[in-house]
């Protein structure tokens, strides 16, 4: 864990152990060190451990009541429901014959877990125009990465699609994160479902815009977020935004920690900081500063024993390049992209123009290259 160099306590529990992380806070206590101030995470879906920190030690955080719907998709839309947020049809499925029964009758569907993230699990099936469409064995996967072993369907929705985030405090809320989802490597990984970064500024602007904020935040408040920060994943649909998930966290994914501070001057992580220990956030620190167009794109190599990375010191020369990361080195080996915890690579590029912006992202692709034992063998066979 990189942040153990940084930071002055650490300790090497499971983020989901609750029982552990108590134990770990109560010693802390016991033993007269400063008392916890707050409790919050980023890009970990795990609402109900804030939730009980919060709760034993008297923090602001989100309840068990949040947590619950906060955590469990099936919950989730159910809650959506009964108060009017717009979200597509859903159902939870049992078995696959079930799953069967469903697709006869309302035909494109999305599979996935109740209770993961990160695209991991999520499939889309269309058995009538795709034929390879293997709903076993897809069924089986989607149960494999469930915790608790639960999966549902949901309506297939056209449209474009959108990331959120949402500062919200009592009867006041913002939307600093807003931005258009990238999803130009559907063909190559369908049937799963996995985006490949996104863009801000977002297309949507004035009263498109609006109609998003407005839903999100009714999403939030539907799951008891009154007080802290929410993300939202939306398709703006021919009838208007939809909500898919709204998860009661900071995002992972660049977003919050630097695609939108790039975007506009904006850093709201220092917004749901002064949340978690109890303070209304500076609302002006929340209106942009500036406007410059932000990319963030990853890196899918074939699988197998990465042997090279190439050009990585051309790409990081550039100045507009504010981001180049990779999860393996040379020797390691990359597992297939299952899932976004899979991705080999990130880079961030900005630029004033979108034109440039998209120029860049295709340099970036063109001049970097992570060589694994497949490609290397195409090479030879060639």
């Amino acid at each position: 864990a990189p942040g153990f160099a940084e930071a002055e306590e650490s300790a090497p529990l499971s983020t989901r152990d609750v029982p552990a992380i108590l134990s770990f806070l109560k010693q802390r206590e016991r033993s007269g060190k400063a008392p916890i101030a707050g409790v919050l995470t980023m890009g970990s879906e795990i609402p109900e451990v804030l939730a009980a920190v919060a709760e034993r030690f008297e923090l602001a955080g989100p309840s068990r009541e949040t947590a619950r719907p906060a955590s469990d998709k099936f919950a989730m839309k159910q809650r959506f429901a009964e108060c009017g947020v717009p979200t597509p049809w859903f159902a939870e499925v049992g078995t696959l014959a079930e799953l069967r029964a469903h697709l006869a009758l309302r035909g494109k569907l999305v599979l996935k877990p109740v209770d993961r993230s990160g695209s991991r699990g999520v499939f889309v099936l269309d058995p009538s125009c795709d034929p390879s469409c293997d709903v076993a064995e897809l069924h089986r996967r989607s149960l494999e990465f469930s915790y608790s072993g639960r999966v549902q369907v949901e309506e297939y929705l056209e449209g474009p699609q959108l990331s959120t985030e949402t500062v919200l405090w009592d009867g006041r809320a913002v939307t600093p994160g807003f931005a258009d989802r990238n999803y130009e490597l559907a063909e190559r990984f369908h049937p799963q479902v996995m985006e490949n970064g996104g863009w801000l500024p977002s297309r949507f602007t004035g009263t498109e815009r609006a109609r998003v904020e407005e839903v999100v935040e009714r999403a939030a408040r539907a799951l008891g977020i009154t007080r802290g920060v929410a993300k939202g994943d939306v398709v703006f649909t021919r009838q208007g935004p939809m909500v898919i998930e709204i998860a009661a966290r900071l995002s992972g994914g660049d977003l919050c920690e630097s695609i939108v501070p790039l975007s506009s001057g904006v850093n709201y992580v220092r917004s749901v900081i002064r949340i978690a220990l109890g303070e209304e956030p500076d609302w002006r620190e929340l209106e942009p500063r500036f406007t410059r167009h932000v990319a963030n794109r990853y890196f899918f190599p074939a699988p197998g024993r990465l042997l090279a990375i190439e050009g990585a010191e051309a790409v990081r020369a550039q100045p507009w390049v504010k981001k180049l990361a990779f999860a393996y080195r040379p020797g390691d080996v990359v597992p297939p992209a299952t899932s976004h915890a899979t991705r080999a690579g990130v880079f961030v590029v900005v630029a004033e123009e979108r034109e440039a912006l998209e120029r860049r992202v295709a340099w970036v692709y063109r001049t970097l290259r992570l060589v694994t034992e497949s490609d290397a063998t195409v090479r030879a066979a060639g």
